[in-house]
């Protein structure tokens, strides 16, 4: 089986290519990126698209825009390619990177998406960090002087594992996954401008 996978759900947007569990490349990208890196990867393992027999992407939650755009281009091919599209939680990928780790993303005003038990949007100051809990993600970056403080650690700003890499969406298809279908959490900022009392 050969798959491509992606997320776009945050600024760290990522492709892969995986043939039966094997990760045969990687890299980051873009959402408006992500055919041509797709290409690029095909390229690099001279395999061409009609090879291609799934596609696996990330639901979120994560940015609206971007999460819609990789939503939206892996709908396309695999319609294109007849291939089978599965659903991945973009949090569920970043933990599966990072074992033990708390997958925190940056939600914007002032919140984060992160698991606790299911996926949900909370502020920062409202996370139960246990002493030494090693936390990832860029929500966890953003937030690392309010995180350190409560006790978790949080790695360098540029290690890998603050990505959640296509490839472990990959990996996670089989055991995790589902309908490619988004999880948001909260109304996109549009929205909450036209639903806000007052407003």
């Amino acid at each position: 089986m050969l798959a491509l996978a992606l997320d776009t759900a945050t600024d760290a947007a990522s492709a892969a290519l995986v043939r039966d569990g094997d990760v045969l490349d990687k890299r980051l990208t873009t959402a408006a990126t992500v055919l041509g890196a797709f290409e690029k990867l095909l390229e690099g393992a001279g395999e061409t698209p009609a090879a291609v027999t799934r596609i696996v992407v990330g639901r979120g939650p994560g940015r609206y825009t971007s999460l819609r755009m990789g939503l939206v281009t892996a709908r396309a091919l695999a319609f294109s390619l007849a291939a089978e599209l599965i659903g991945v939680g973009t949090l569920d990928a970043l933990a599966a990177g990072a074992p033990g780790a708390l997958p925190i993303v940056d939600a914007r005003r002032r919140e984060v998406f992160t698991l606790g038990g299911e996926p949900v949007c909370v502020r920062p100051d409202e996370l139960s960090i246990a002493p030494g809990r090693l936390c990832v993600g860029d929500g966890a970056v953003r937030y690392r002087e309010l995180l350190e403080s409560a006790g978790g650690v949080v790695p360098p700003d540029a290690d890998p594992r603050h990505v959640p890499w296509a490839s472990a969406h990959a990996a996670l298809a089989d055991s995790q996954g589902g309908p490619a279908e988004p999880i948001y959490l909260r109304l996109p900022d549009a929205d909450q401008a036209i639903v806000r009392p007052g407003g």
